[in-house]
This record gives structure tokens, C-alpha cells and sequence, in this order.
């Protein structure tokens, strides 16, 4: 979904821009681990009952940055275990 993500003012809101020059302000709603690495959750700030997308955080020195996740045994193995844990969230409620 992103070419370019640009960092807003809010700490948690960023700029998506798709491959066809779509711009979206979307919000980290969550974030989670996977071994040594961290994703996060976002979704549409104009339509928060959407689906929401899972980038990759990456550190570089005191800065994160989101990427998208280029690999499709990374995309597989990054949803299985975030399919886990909502439903692990969701026995809880």
C-alpha cells in the first residue's frame, strides 16, 4: 500500500501515500513483536471501522521509522501471529 510515509506532527499519525499517489492519514492503534522485530498497526484516520495495515518499525538511532513489508514469508509469518494475539485478545473480552 505505500511507496512514501511521511511522519506527521502527531507522534502516532502518519502520511501513506499507495503506489497510485493516494495520500491516507493513518494512526498506530498497535504494536507487537515478532522475535527481534517490532510492526505496527495502522488504520485510516477517515475510516477507523476499515481494515488496518501492519508496517514494520525500525530504529535508527532515536528515530522509528515505518516500512512496508517487502517479503511474503515475513508478511505470512508477521499476520499469523497477529491473528493470534486478537484472538487471544478477543477470548479475554
Amino acid at each position: 500500500m505505500t511507496d512514501e510515509l511521511s511522519h506527521q506532527d502527531d507522534e502516532q499519525s502518519f502520511i501513506i501515500t499507495d503506489d497510485q499517489g493516494n495520500e491516507y492519514e493513518m494512526s498506530i492503534v498497535y504494536t507487537f513483536s515478532v522475535v527481534d522485530d517490532q510492526y505496527a498497526v495502522l488504520i485510516d484516520n477517515n475510516n477507523p471501522e476499515g481494515d488496518g495495515v501492519i508496517f514494520k518499525l525500525v530504529e535508527e538511532g532515536e528515530e522509528n521509522f515505518l516500512e512496508p513489508i517487502e517479503s511474503d514469508d515475513e508478511w505470512q509469518r508477521v499476520v499469523a501471529i497477529y491473528e493470534e494475539i486478537v484472538a487471544e485478545e478477543n477470548k479475554k473480552v
